[in-house]
């Protein structure tokens, strides 16, 4: 057996940094260092390395893939080894972009470590580094008795894991589910918290005998009155999410949570359409089992506040890889332009994007319908492009940019992006409002007769509040469909 020993470093700076590696030894077989944290969900297999390695390979040609985050191109180097004998090979990686030059961050707003995770300590330390992210948000939940790692850590910001460019903070995840394991009232997240909000977990997360009580509205007051910053989980599933959507709970919504499937826009391109501004947000929930990333520009300095204070205005994108760039009228995401008063107007579009994997299509969305769509021939144009269109409108409403590619990367995930959208006026489309807004009313029925039928509760009042509330929401969705 030969020795392998392979040094990774920044090819601009030439600094060490940490990277994920894949090692494919001669026989066909993954190899890694026997003390080595190794990468959790779906592709192909790789182990965290802090800088360095060192691994016992056969002879002939061992395969060398090493991944930093998403703006560092994955590099690949085949060594010949010997029978016996070190080798030692560096490993340069280059950026094919470089975001945060550009003030452009990258977060992951989702995560938690299950019971399994021997070594969180760890795995913390390393994640944000290793997937180059600006941003960490890890959180307790609570689900039963069960035990789970990142439970270990302090809420706030995690001063011990956090470097200059690499922000760690602990915030919570609030949860209600059915009894059967469904959804119920859904599950929010809460990030720059400074005290844990209880009931952390209600109704069947809890005990066979937990009340459906309190609501998470209740919790996402508690949440906010701390400065906190409340965004929804896992696409807008669960029956209180256009409650607490349309009485103002709500500061960003989390799509592809915890990582791409089929597109899942539908609840939140309805609630853009009934004029709640809602800016996008992602993050891959248990372990980093994705690339998914939000990415958020802050006009003044890195820090924590700046960039959730981007993340509240809507300056975001999501994204598993590529950048993706909107302007309208030369105004980014985020942004709300004029009314248009009931006047026909032209908007000027540009859409641009870069991406280390080829780009297929892209798409302009305005009030939930594709208006534009191009796929896109040659690999320059794939990568890198820019498009511009005259777009003609006759209402107020909202237009965001999306991106497909069809390639996959090493977490086997279809290549995607999406933009917050710029608004028009109140955001609200006079020929989409009404669908969207009696959907809202059908869903919330639906969900005012599971809480008289199904929902448990201790006492009447807490039955009364919940109804309450429900009807509250419904209120704001039927003015708006005209149903008064």
């Amino acid at each position: 057996m030969g020795i392998l020993r392979g040094i990774i470093r920044d090819g601009m700076s030439g600094a060490s940094v940490e990277a994920k590696v894949h090692v494919l030894s001669s026989n066909g077989r993954f190899v890694h260092p026997s003390d080595s944290l190794l990468k959790i969900g779906p592709g192909d297999p790789f182990f965290y390395s802090s800088g360095e390695f060192t691994v016992n390979v056969p002879r002939g040609a061992t395969d060398i893939i090493v991944e930093r985050g998403t703006e560092y191109q994955p590099l690949r180097n085949v060594v010949p080894m010997p029978q016996k004998g070190a080798v030692e090979v560096e490993l340069n990686l280059k950026r094919w972009i470089d975001l945060p030059s550009q003030n452009w961050y990258p977060g992951n707003t989702h995560l938690h470590y299950s019971e399994k995770e021997a070594n969180p300590d760890e795995r913390l330390r390393l994640d944000p580094h290793v997937h180059d992210l600006n941003v960490t948000v890890i959180s307790i939940l609570q689900r039963r008795e069960i035990p789970y790692a990142s439970n270990k850590y302090p809420i706030g910001f995690m001063t011990d894991y956090s470097t200059a460019h690499h922000l760690v903070d602990c915030g919570e995840e609030n949860r209600h589910n059915h009894r059967r394991g469904g959804m119920a009232y859904g599950h929010v997240m809460f990030l720059r918290l400074r005290n844990q909000v209880d009931p952390v977990s209600r109704g069947d997360l809890v005990s066979d005998f937990d009340p459906d009580y309190p609501p998470l509205c209740y919790a996402c007051d508690d949440a906010k009155r701390q400065g906190s910053v409340v965004l929804w989980c896992h696409n807008g599933i669960g029956m209180e999410a256009p409650v607490a959507a349309a009485l103002g709970k709500l500061d960003a919504f989390n799509l592809f949570d915890p990582y791409w499937a089929d597109p899942e826009y539908d609840i939140w391109y309805r609630l853009l359409n009934c004029g709640i501004s809602l800016p996008i947000s992602t993050g891959t929930d248990w372990f980093i089992c994705s690339n998914n990333r939000v990415y958020v520009q802050t006009e003044q300095e890195f820090t924590y506040n700046n960039w959730l204070e981007g993340l509240q205005e809507g300056k975001t994108f999501i994204t598993n890889g590529p950048a993706l760039f909107l302007k309208i009228d030369g105004m980014m995401p985020g942004t709300r332009l004029p009314s248009t008063n009931g006047k026909s107007r032209q908007l000027a579009v540009e859409v641009s994007w870069s991406s280390h994997y080829p780009i297929d299509r892209i798409e302009i969305v305005q009030n939930g319908r594709v208006v534009r769509s191009h796929a896109l021939i040659g690999i320059n144009q794939q990568r890198h492009g820019i498009q511009t269109h005259a777009l003609k409108i006759e209402s107020d409403g909202w237009i965001a940019a999306r991106a497909y590619g069809n390639a996959r990367d090493s977490f086997a995930q279809a290549i995607y992006a999406h933009t917050s959208p710029i608004y028009i006026g109140d955001g609200i489309p006079a020929d989409a409002i009404n669908g969207s807004a009696e959907f809202f009313v059908r869903s919330i029925d639906d969900s005012i007769n599971w809480i008289n039928k199904t929902g448990r509760f201790t006492q009447d009042q807490q039955r009364e509040e919940i109804l309450h509330l429900f009807n509250q929401g419904r209120k704001v969705y039927s003015n708006l469909a005209g149903m008064n």
